[in-house]
């Protein structure tokens, strides 16, 4: 088991609101995992290694925000099986929802705190959620999980978090586009526009 050290229970006590967590993330490189290996670091691990994906960016920043007086959340998108699905931590200030999200792209990203409630922030992702050839894959999303159920320490585990990753897969999911619209596998819905999907290819992080 690994632990925090001064110096970096310091650095974490700065980053004491939603935005300072999120610009955090967008100044480590995205987690490639350039060894083929997947992974799913621990909030120390991040934070010492400088690199994230996803879902290791939520549960980082549920586990930052959770110093901070809010609950650790984190939040499966699910998209269909050609696209990839997507992890965020939301939180709550005022009454009203925001989301930190760990993107490499320039769509999927920081939500600030407007949404009245989970699916209307979650469907705040929904027009940006596409394939390169425009298709639109959002289909579903998990409850809020909250990481104060799982063994204390977690945030300073050496090993992958998967436990926290399968957990997301067996919670209650919440579907989100009518049936009659998934007919024919969703060519009912219309595609992103050209200069959307241009957009939808720029980068932050370079492989």
């Amino acid at each position: 088991m690994l632990s925090f050290t001064k110096k970096e229970k310091a650095f974490l006590k700065k980053l004491n609101t939603p935005a300072k967590v999120q610009d955090f993330l967008n100044l480590i490189p995205f987690n490639y995992e350039k060894n083929g290996v997947d992974r799913v670091k621990s909030p120390v691990r991040v934070l010492r290694e400088k690199s994230a994906h996803c879902i290791e960016g939520a549960i980082f920043s549920a586990h930052v925000l959770s110093l901070h007086g809010h609950k650790p959340f984190i939040l499966l998108l699910k998209s269909t099986k050609n696209d990839l699905d997507h992890v965020i931590a939301p939180f709550k200030i005022d009454g009203f929802w925001g989301a930190i999200s760990k993107t490499n792209h320039a769509v999927l990203r920081y939500r600030e705190p407007v949404y009245k409630n989970i699916r209307e922030l979650v469907m705040s992702y929904f027009h940006e959620y596409f394939l390169n050839d425009g298709t639109k894959t959002l289909r579903s999303y998990s409850g809020l999980l909250n990481l104060n159920i799982f063994e204390k320490g977690f945030e300073c585990g050496e090993e992958d978090l998967w436990g926290i990753d399968e957990e997301l897969d067996n919670i209650r999911h919440y579907k989100i586009v009518p049936k009659k619209l998934l007919k024919n596998f969703g060519k009912k819905l219309r595609k992103t526009d050209k200069v959307e999907r241009r957009a939808g290819l720029i980068v932050e992080w370079k492989r």
